[in-house]
């Protein structure tokens, strides 16, 4: 069997205003600003990581085409941090930056892990946990 080749993996999330999520991406979760772009074919974005990590996000805003909200609120971005001490640290910056933890939706994610909403609404979950499939 052939094997098959690990893609990295870019999230792409539309904005109105990317000023006003940075903070939330950057200050709140302490992710850094790999690269950022301008009239790519009318886009305008942004991407977010480590630049270590094999995955960006990326935030895009375009002026004729207006970002729709969340599907749901079970429309989520989970991050695994399994060190108590990052969870704590990572879930402390945000609520410094001024975005406190939401209700998830699903109750799962509150038993080891908290929610957190973007300006947009869009949802991370800082999962205190090692990630297992």
């Amino acid at each position: 069997m052939t094997p098959v080749a690990v893609p990295v993996l870019r999230v792409a999330r539309p904005t109105d205003d990317i000023a006003r999520c940075l903070p939330f991406y950057v200050d709140g979760l302490g992710l850094e600003v790999l690269a950022r772009f301008e009239d790519h074919a009318g886009f305008d974005g942004v991407v977010l990581g480590h630049p270590n990590a094999p995955w960006h996000l990326e935030l895009t805003t375009h002026p004729d085409h207006p970002a729709p909200v969340a599907w749901s609120a079970d429309d989520l971005l989970v991050l695994y941090l399994p060190d108590g001490g990052a969870w704590r640290a990572a879930c402390a910056r945000l609520q410094a930056a001024g975005h406190g933890p939401v209700a998830p939706l699903n109750p799962y994610w509150a038993a080891r892990g908290r929610t957190y909403a973007d300006p947009d609404g869009r949802r991370v979950v800082l999962q205190n946990a090692d990630w297992t499939a």
